[in-house]
């Protein structure tokens, strides 16, 4: 019964302030997976947590995955209009072909200079952690966006891709944050 209230407060939330709650939303579930990431990998424990990490995580979820994806979804919709399964396969291949790989680069430069590397130490980590971090995205999201694009409104996209991104953004948070 709490799930089904809590469910039909988010609907209302995300109705009234579509934009905003899209960008809570991936602020905590990518923070949420550095927590997934810290905890169930690396196994540091509550005393080793590192809460800063954390918190940049989550920022990075607020302020750039949020807004560059949900954006992306947006001129999707408009590059390939409908919900068809052929529509579904175009914009899968749009993204996975096109979005994702750029997406990735830019994440893991963006987390590299958060965490403080020079431009030389970014580039050498993001030449280190792209390719193998691309063939793992290869691995999850072709099937994850298909159904997407061909089952869930638009203003749930994020939302869904989020949720299902938690083993993700654990994923890219280890990788990221390894040293």
């Amino acid at each position: 019964m709490a799930a089904a209230a809590l469910w039909r407060g988010y609907q209302r939330l995300l109705a009234r302030h579509p934009w905003k709650v899209q960008l809570l939303t991936a602020g905590t579930l990518v923070g949420t997976g550095d927590v997934i990431a810290q905890q169930l990998v690396e196994r540091k424990g509550l005393a080793g947590h590192d809460l800063q990490r954390t918190l940049k995580m989550a920022a990075t979820g607020f302020c750039f995955v949020g807004p560059v994806i949900g954006g992306w979804y947006y001129v999707l919709d408009r590059l390939v209009p409908g919900r068809s399964r052929a529509a579904a396969l175009q914009k899968m291949l749009l993204d996975q072909g096109g979005f994702a790989p750029c997406f990735l680069g830019c994440f893991l430069a963006v987390v590299g200079a958060l965490n403080g590397l020079s431009v030389e130490e970014n580039w050498r980590k993001i030449k280190q952690d792209y390719r193998d971090a691309l063939t793992t995205n290869y691995y999850i999201w072709p099937a994850v966006q298909v159904v997407n694009f061909y089952f869930i409104p638009l203003n749930h996209r994020l939302a869904v891709v989020q949720c299902v991104a938690i083993v993700w953004n654990s994923y890219l948070s280890w990788k990221a944050n390894q040293l």
